[in-house]
C-alpha cells in the first residue's frame, strides 16, 4: 500500500544512534476499527475476542500467533480486502504486530513532531496533525532509521529469520521499497511453521519463508506460491527484521 510517504530516503544501513526521546506514535482504538469494517484502519482494532501473543514460553508464543492469524483471517475479513484504490499489506502487518505485542507503526510522526520529540518536548499523537499514515515503502525506511529504538533486529537471510521465528516464537517482517516513488511497496510477516504450514527449503535451507499477507491476493499462510517476491525488479531494496 502506498501513497505519499512521510519519511525521507535513508541509507541502507541501520541508524546506529538510538534516540531515547522518540516514542511510539499510537492512536487510541475506535469502535469503528473492526475486522468487518473498512473504516478507521489507521487505529487499533477494537475487539476483545482477538487474542494477544502469550509470552509465557516459546510454545505459548507460537500457539497464540497461530490463533491471531486464524482470528484476523486476512483471506476473508473485510478490513484487509483490496479496493479499487488500494491494498492493505501495511494494515494487516500492523494488526499482526499489535496483537503480537510488538510495535510497528501504522501512523508516524510528522517531521515537525519528530523535531519536537528530539528536542525533548512532549507531543500527543493526533491523526493528520502530529501523525500521518505511513505506508510500506516508508516503513522500509522507518526500520532502518528507527527500528532499533523499538527492539527490531536486522536479519540478512530468509533462512535466518525463519529459524529465529521458529525457535523463539518471535515476529519476523519482510519489507520492500518500491522503485517508482508513489507506487506500492510491500510488507509481510514471516510466521512460525506449523504441522500443516511449512516454509520451502532446498537442501535444508529456507528459500521461501512461511508468510501471511494482505495484498492483491490475501493469504493466511503461503511460502512457495509467491517465490522470492522481495527480489522483484519492482522494488529498489528490501529489509528483513526480527523482534522477540
Amino acid at each position: 500500500m502506498e501513497k505519499n510517504t512521510i519519511s525521507a530516503a535513508v541509507p541502507l544501513n541501520d541508524n546506529p544512534m538510538q534516540n531515547i526521546q522518540i516514542k511510539k506514535a499510537d492512536l487510541l482504538p475506535d469502535p469503528e476499527s473492526r475486522l468487518d469494517s473498512i473504516e478507521m484502519k489507521e487505529r487499533p482494532i477494537s475487539d476483545v475476542t482477538i487474542p494477544y501473543r502469550d509470552l509465557t514460553n516459546v510454545v505459548t508464543k507460537k500457539e497464540s500467533i497461530a490463533q491471531i492469524i486464524a482470528k484476523l483471517d486476512v483471506a476473508a475479513n473485510i478490513r484487509y480486502q483490496r479496493t479499487i484504490e488500494d491494498t492493505y499489506c501495511n494494515v494487516y502487518s500492523y494488526d499482526y504486530c499489535h496483537f503480537s505485542r510488538v510495535y510497528l507503526p501504522t501512523v508516524w510522526w510528522t517531521e515537525e513532531s519528530l523535531e519536537k520529540l528530539i528536542q525533548g518536548q512532549d507531543v500527543e499523537a493526533v491523526f493528520e496533525q502530529t501523525v500521518d499514515r505511513i505506508y510500506s515503502s516508508a516503513i522500509h525506511d522507518w526500520f532502518l532509521e528507527w527500528g532499533i529504538n523499538f527492539g527490531w533486529e536486522r536479519m540478512f537471510t530468509v533462512d535466518e529469520i525463519q529459524n529465529k521465528v521458529n525457535a523463539n516464537g518471535g515476529i519476523g517482517i519482510i519489507c520492500a521499497k518500491r522503485r517508482e516513488k508513489g507506487l506500492s511497496g510491500h510488507i509481510v510477516p514471516v510466521v512460525p511453521e506449523t504441522d500443516f504450514h511449512k516454509a520451502y527449503r532446498e537442501n535444508g535451507v529456507v528459500i521461501y519463508p512461511l508468510q501471511s499477507q494482505a495484498g492483491k491476493l490475501n493469504y493466511n499462510y503461503f511460502a512457495e506460491i509467491r517465490k522470492d517476491w522481495w527480489n522483484d525488479e519492482l522494488y529498489s531494496s528490501h529489509v528483513f527484521y526480527y523482534h522477540e
